[in-house]
């Protein structure tokens, strides 16, 4: 029943604004035809198993479920490009440009942005003042990846640790159950300096989960880092039907800076081995390399070839490795930190599980297990998930903080789980500040409302979720138009004077997410305000002081 209730509900179906579409016909046949099937397996339940009709009606539905079989197989499996980046940005302001670390010139475009920072300028007027008006960093990333089509779709901060991810405005209400946390590992627990920033969320029906790190420094902590990471792992969970855990996610990604450094080689053979390239050298002694032969959980995680320069540590402003003389107690000159790869990025698919043994019979021969067995793999394989590393390297040309950015960008390859929108909203006529404006928007799959979900009115390009010119609550002047179809209205005194175009979104307060966006729209510049003289420069005035 439940392959029968997913083939249905996953299948695209057409868009559509009009009232008696196609879209909404399609919607009510299909909950028609559940309802149908429900009743069937009711009267399955109710009917003798020695009944030829029970006979009849068990082999329909053994073939209806072989026809689910071979569309879930013939299904499309989609190629996504995730780019990510970490950087520890040692408490600088950020460049003038990113462009060149997040290729934005590139032909191949990335579906998502993932951009883990550590140690962000966190001092305590300047901190509060980013929790306020976001920090100087998340400024950059968005004006820069905004009139590119992507939206920010969450982001944690915890003191100097911050994690931003960005879509394209096309996957936005399909990256939904969006949940954060964080764990505090700097003095003893109680500090923020050190730890975890954590966003997991579904994409496309898949679970992912991204785990920006900052563990402890320096040479003799290695088996420290562990220790942290392991605690990060079993003190993070996240809401659901039962406690979800950072491994329960079909793919997590660690990354940050993770601090682990390279043993025993001094500094004159490292540095060597960087001028002439020969990294592979280095890596036998790399403190992580190290550890995950040691640490059953880190084997899990992969972790493409290290082909690129250490990181850390570099004079400002240049590709200098360390070359100042550190000043150690009592005015005695301290030892020049060797080169190291600190800043990684790190994946882990969750492994296959085994077939629960209660799946088989006592009587059942090999061949019959192995059916059994096949029968199960082709289950998980229904809706599979891939990863393949693109790129793996670091940024040389950023100078200012003593480590260089890492990125690795990803190909997902994954068949979607559903791929329409939980709401379809339209702007009903024609919308300018001179009149109230209706929006009518319908459910197209159940979801868990509430009547703190609203819609918001955006200017095409926005930045984030929080970028609304204006809202309404679903609640607020609410009018059923049918079972499907509801009304709300947007105040004319909230509508922008000088008219934009704009786009409308729907915001599911329980998912912490983006369900539904409308098509693009014009919003018409005030008639009123043109007769009575306005200058451009008080529309503008007007607007922001409505926008606000």
């Amino acid at each position: 029943m439940e392959e029968i209730t997913e083939h249905f509900s996953t299948k695209a179906r057409p868009r559509s604004d009009s009232v008696n579409s196609t879209g909404t016909q399609s919607t009510g046949s299909r909950m028609l035809l559940r309802q149908r099937l429900t009743m069937l397996m009711t009267c399955m339940d109710d009917l003798n198993s020695k009944d030829r009709v029970h006979a009849q009606v068990s082999k329909t539905l053994d073939e209806v479920f072989e026809i689910c079989g071979q569309k879930a197989q013939q299904r499309q499996k989609d190629q996504f490009r995730l780019y990510m980046v970490t950087w520890n940005v040692a408490t600088a302001e950020p460049p003038e440009d990113v462009s060149s670390l997040l290729q934005l010139h590139s032909s191949k475009k990335a579906d998502l942005y993932v951009i883990g920072l550590q140690e962000v300028r966190a001092a305590p007027l300047k901190f509060v003042t980013d929790l306020a008006f976001d920090d100087s960093w998340s400024h950059l990333f968005m004006n820069m990846l905004a009139p590119l089509g992507y939206i920010k779709v969450s982001s944690i901060r915890m003191q100097g640790l911050l994690l931003l991810i960005f879509s394209k405005l096309e996957h936005v209400p399909f990256v939904r159950d969006i949940q954060v946390t964080y764990t505090r590992t700097g003095i003893f627990g109680y500090w923020g300096n050190k730890g975890a920033v954590t966003i997991r969320l579904s994409f496309y029906g898949h679970l992912m989960c991204f785990l920006n790190c900052h563990l402890a420094a320096h040479m003799n902590y290695a088996s420290e880092r562990v220790d942290e990471f392991e605690y990060i792992l079993e003190s993070q969970t996240f809401q659901g039907k039962k406690p979800v855990s950072v491994l329960d996610h079909k793919i997590v990604f660690w990354f940050g800076d993770l601090n682990f450094r390279v043993e025993d080689h001094g500094m004159h053979f490292i540095r060597n081995c960087i001028t002439s390239q020969n990294f592979n050298l280095l890596w036998s002694k790399d403190q992580l390399t190290i550890m995950k032969k040691k640490v059953p959980k880190l084997q899990e995680f992969e972790e493409g070839p290290l082909d690129f320069q250490p990181t850390y540590k570099f004079d400002l402003n240049s590709e200098t490795y360390d070359s100042r003389v550190q000043k150690a107690w009592f005015g005695l000159n301290g030892k020049k930190r060797k080169p190291a790869w600190c800043d990684r990025i790190l994946w882990r698919i969750k492994p296959r599980q085994p077939p629960p043994e209660d799946v088989f019979e006592e009587d059942d021969d090999d061949t019959v297990k192995e059916k059994k067995k096949q029968l199960l793999e082709d289950l998980m394989e229904k809706y599979p998930l891939k990863v393949k590393q693109d790129l793996y390297t670091s940024k040389m040309e950023y100078g200012v903080s003593d480590h260089k950015p890492v990125i690795g960008v990803f190909t997902l390859e994954l068949r979607k789980m559903y791929d329409i929108p939980l709401v379809r909203l339209c702007a009903e006529g024609d919308w300018s500040a001179d009149l109230d404006a209706m929006v009518t928007y319908s459910p197209l799959q159940p979801f868990p409302s509430s009547a703190w979900d609203w819609i918001g009115l955006y200017k095409v390009g926005f930045r984030s979720i929080s970028d609304y010119i204006t809202y309404t609550w679903v609640k607020d002047d609410q009018v059923a138009f049918n079972d499907e179809r509801i009304q709300v209205y947007v105040s004319k005194e909230e509508i922008p004077v000088r008219g934009a175009e704009c786009v409308l979104c729907y915001y599911s307060s329980n998912l912490q997410c983006i369900v539904g966006i409308s098509e693009p729209f014009k919003v018409h510049e005030s008639r009123a305000a043109i007769e009575e003289g306005l200058l451009p420069e008080n529309i503008n005035g007007l607007d922001q002081t409505v926008a606000s």
